[in-house]
């Protein structure tokens, strides 16, 4: 199972010949790869998966998916300061780990 997260473009630059941006996501910023969606702008919304963005989406859509991951209290899941116990392991994506269902979420 992949996992891709909503994210703002705050800013992009040019690194070493790839356009990085800055990204907003629940609180926290990342450098994410833009070089797969060359027409993605400042204040655009892109899923991103391990640093990269893959796609853009609808502003509301965004919100939409906050709210859920809010509702099943995964929010902290995105900021590796507030996920007790869990170093960062940097990189553009913040690092990887394994993340579960949810406490009491059964899986489809």
């Amino acid at each position: 199972m992949c996992l891709a997260i909503p994210g703002e473009i705050l800013h992009i630059r040019d690194e070493l010949g790839s356009r990085t941006a800055k990204v907003k996501f629940a609180g926290i910023t990342r450098d994410v790869n833009l070089e797969v969606l060359p027409s993605a702008a400042v204040g655009d919304y892109v899923l991103v998966h391990v640093g990269v963005a893959i796609s853009k989406v609808d502003p509301e859509e965004a919100r939409r998916t906050y709210a859920a991951l809010e509702e099943l209290g995964l929010t902290s899941e995105l900021d590796p300061e507030a996920a007790a116990g869990v170093a960062d392991g940097g990189g553009a994506s913040g690092g990887t780990r394994p993340v579960g269902p949810a406490e009491g979420v059964e899986p489809p």
